[in-house]
Parts: C-alpha cells; sequence; structure tokens
C-alpha cells in the first residue's frame, strides 16, 4: 500500500447540485445495547454515467473466477436487465450514455471497465489479457467525442489510453478527494503513478490511495469496495467493503480513512453485493445480497435492488456496468494530455 498526499494540493471542487429529495432519518441501534441513535439524512446528487448495451454478451472464455464455459447465457435476459437497470437509473434523476458495443467483445458491457475520468480528464484502459484488448481503443474513441460534445463536462480532456495495464474504474473509486486505486490483479502499481501524472490529480486537489487486492475472486477494487457517499454534500465519506479481499496494510488503511465503513458480510460479497453505484441516497446493487440491503437501511441509504443474474455469469454486477463520468468544473491545462 501507499499513499501519494499530492504536492500543491487545491481544495476540491464545488459540491454538485443535490437532488432536492433526502431520506429520513432512521433509528439505528448502536452496537453496545445504547439507545437507539437516528442514522443521518441522506442527499442523492444527479451523476452522469456511461453504460454499454449487452448486446453480444456471452462468456466464450474464462479469465476470472465467475466464469463457467459449461453455463449458457440468455442473450435476449441479459440485454433485459441491462435495460433494467438502464431505467432505474433514469427514474432516479440521473443521465446514462451509451457507448455503442461491438462484434467480438462480450465483455464490453462492463463499462466501468473502460476508463478513469476524474475532473473531465479521461484515461481510457488498457487491459491485462488479450481476449479484452481491443476494448481500450473502443473506448477512448468514446471519450475523443465525448469531451468536445460536452458529456464530460467544461474544460474536459481525452487523454487517449493509458500506457500502463490499467483497468479502469474497476481499480480506480473516486471518493471525494481521494482517489481508491487497486492493485494485485488487473491494475498495475506503474499504472497509479501514471494517473496521478496524467490526470493531474495534484492540480484538482485529489490524493491517490493504493490498495492491495489478495482475494482472486475480487480482482477488481469495485468487487470489493463500494463508495456510498463521497461527502460531496454530508462532508463525510462512506464506503462498505469486505476486508479479508485486501492485504493486512491495506485494511489498516482503510480503517483509518473510514472507521465508520460499513463492512460487508461474505455472502454478501460472493454475490457481488459491494458492485455498487450510490448517488448519496440510493444504492443500486443486486438483488441477491439481502444483507447487505438491511445495512443499508440502517445507515439511512435507499438500496435499489436490479436482477442482473446473466451479467453476473461473466463475473460483474452494477458497478460493472456502469462508468461513472466524474466532470471538469474547473479549467485543466491541455499540456502533456497524450504524453
Amino acid at each position: 500500500m501507499t499513499l501519494t498526499d499530492l504536492p500543491g494540493a487545491t481544495p476540491g471542487p464545488p459540491a454538485p447540485a443535490a437532488v432536492p429529495t433526502a431520506a429520513a432519518p432512521t433509528a439505528v441501534a448502536a452496537a453496545d445495547g445504547a439507545p437507539a441513535l437516528a442514522a443521518p439524512e441522506r442527499t442523492a446528487t444527479p451523476r452522469r454515467f456511461l453504460m454499454c448495451p449487452p448486446t453480444y454478451f456471452d462468456v466464450v472464455y474464462a479469465i476470472n473466477p465467475w466464469m463457467d464455459l459449461s453455463v449458457p447465457v440468455d442473450n435476449a435476459l441479459a440485454v433485459a436487465q441491462w435495460e433494467a437497470l438502464r431505467a432505474a437509473y433514469e427514474a432516479h434523476g440521473h443521465t446514462v450514455d451509451v457507448v455503442t458495443p461491438e462484434p467480438g467483445l462480450p465483455d464490453m458491457v462492463y463499462a466501468a471497465n473502460g476508463g478513469v475520468v476524474v475532473g473531465g480528464r479521461a484515461l481510457a484502459a488498457r487491459f491485462t489479457f488479450p481476449e479484452r484488448q481491443a476494448e481500450g481503443p473502443a473506448y477512448e474513441a468514446w471519450f475523443d467525442a465525448a469531451a468536445p460534445a460536452g458529456a464530460l463536462g467544461e474544460h474536459a480532456v481525452n487523454l487517449g489510453q493509458a500506457a500502463e495495464q490499467n483497468e479502469g474504474q474497476g481499480d480506480f473509486l473516486l471518493v471525494g478527494d481521494l482517489l481508491l486505486a487497486g492493485t494485485g490483479f488487473r491494475t498495475s502499481r506503474a499504472a497509479h503513478v501514471e494517473a496521478v501524472r496524467r490526470l493531474e490529480l495534484a492540480a484538482q486537489g485529489v490524493t491517490l490511495v493504493t490498495l492491495e487486492l489478495v482475494d482472486p475472486r475480487y480482482y477488481h477494487l469495485d468487487t470489493a469496495l463500494a463508495v456510498l457517499d463521497d461527502g460531496s454534500v454530508s462532508g463525510e465519506r462512506t464506503v462498505a467493503y469486505l476486508p479479508e479481499a485486501f492485504s493486512p496494510q491495506s485494511q489498516e488503511t482503510l480503517r483509518a480513512l473510514f472507521p465508520d465503513a460499513l463492512l460487508a458480510a461474505p455472502e454478501d460479497a460472493a454475490v457481488l453485493g459491494l458492485n455498487a453505484v450510490s448517488d448519496g441516497r440510493h444504492v443500486f446493487l443486486t438483488d441477491r445480497a439481502t444483507g447487505m440491503h438491511a445495512r443499508l437501511r440502517e445507515r439511512g441509504f435507499e438500496p435499489v435492488g436490479v436482477d442482473l443474474s446473466e451479467i453476473f455469469k461473466g463475473g460483474g454486477s452494477v458497478k460493472c456496468c456502469t462508468l461513472e463520468l466524474h466532470p471538469a468544473r474547473t479549467p485543466v491545462p491541455e499540456k502533456e494530455a497524450r504524453a
């Protein structure tokens, strides 16, 4: 684990306007038997997501422990489930952009892996396995068109494809002024160094924190940790994670950064219950993680259960299907954009 304090950091950008609805406080019993305390009031903020329809989704190779070539995929059902997730986002006031799927790229549905966007600076992925390597240029082409069109916010920059092994938001999760960066299975530590430089994190007031993954079932950070509240409205960063998915040193780091984190039960993590997307109030996650749903309600969040059973067969769930486009809010320099 490394914690990179970026020199010259500036305060983070202003918080986006909040969706004018908030969850009512709920009573949560303290673990020591003390009187119940009211859970914090949660407020949603509008988000912009990039998704890719599972038009060509199938399991035709096995590159993670979840893939089983002997289990058939119902593509029509996968498409219907994906459409339901997209509709759920839009019903809660979020914007969904769609990248065109390409034949021969069955995992392109896992849009989160396609790149990382921080402050409107978009860095496309460079995949580990040959089977997925063509996805990087496909997502880079979308970023190239989206940046001048305003989909990434004003002053957005397309940085091209990463030079190092980098699997996008699968391993880079933004929590306010922290960029949590996973390594151990897919994204390399060298990619973390590259991200600090090319995303110009210091200029954005963002600190990168490296976290080491140790369980091959949770090969991307977004399968072992979920961002529940980035602190943009509440002022408190909140995450949920599975401790045993991380090295002992990374567990210490997470405890220090997030002392009030929601610790997931192994049975919820095993159905990819941590592969979730939150707008600060509503948490979109698999409907199979029933324990996680209950824990979220205790914390004042509103779980939105989604059935992605077909897409799960490829080793992904809600977050894997969703790349959040964190927009630019202040001008960023063009220099070294494609260095």
